[in-house]
């Protein structure tokens, strides 16, 4: 059984390998790339790319809907999330942080809520613990499509979009808030 399981698991972190060399390799639209299994990545200014439109129904309000192009102009820390998962849970309050330190510099948090059960699960989950950054309620994964060649199964994962909507870094694994900060004040400077 273990090695059925660490089987999967090498399977799914190649799942988002290609053979171009990064995620920036060719064409002017975002691709995500995981050279050599990298759970962090960065981008410099001419090699950034656009991220393809990324939307879903408000996780706290179903009749809103949620784009990632409404907050263009700002940098956005675009986080792919799930109140099951553990390290997500541990996340959340550094992200919230960040969104109240930078939010008057022009910084966003937007959420990707994905696989839960129910709406009101992950709703009572940012109520109790005082999160108001928006989220994308993704039950089924749409919204995660714009995310071409991101393995789906990395959770958390946190993309920084810069004021042009292109992605400035990739990070597969759980985030503190001063993890972000130093890339947040270079590309709030841009």
């Amino acid at each position: 059984m273990r090695a059925l399981v660490v089987g999967l698991a090498a399977l799914l972190a190649l799942s988002g390998c290609t053979a171009e060399k990064d995620a920036v390799s060719s064409g002017t639209e975002f691709v995500f790339v995981s050279p050599n299994g990298k759970t962090e990545i960065r981008y410099d200014g001419a090699d950034r790319k656009v991220l393809p439109e990324v939307s879903g129904p408000d996780l706290m309000d179903e009749s809103k809907q949620l784009k990632l192009s409404d907050y263009r102009g700002k940098v956005v820390v675009l986080n792919v999330w799930g109140q099951w998962c553990g390290p997500c849970r541990a996340e959340a309050p550094e992200l919230q942080r960040l969104q109240d330190d930078y939010a008057a510099k022009g910084v966003q948090v937007l959420g990707i809520d994905v696989r839960e059960p129910g709406r009101s699960e992950a709703q009572d989950f940012m109520r109790d613990r005082g999160i108001t950054y928006p989220s994308i309620f993704d039950q089924g994964g749409r919204s995660l499509l714009a995310l071409k060649g991101y393995p789906r199964a990395v959770v958390p994962a946190t993309f920084v979009i810069d004021k042009q909507g292109r992605v400035a870094a990739a990070y597969m694994r759980e985030l503190l808030a001063t993890d972000l900060t130093p890339l947040l004040d270079d590309l709030i400077k841009e």
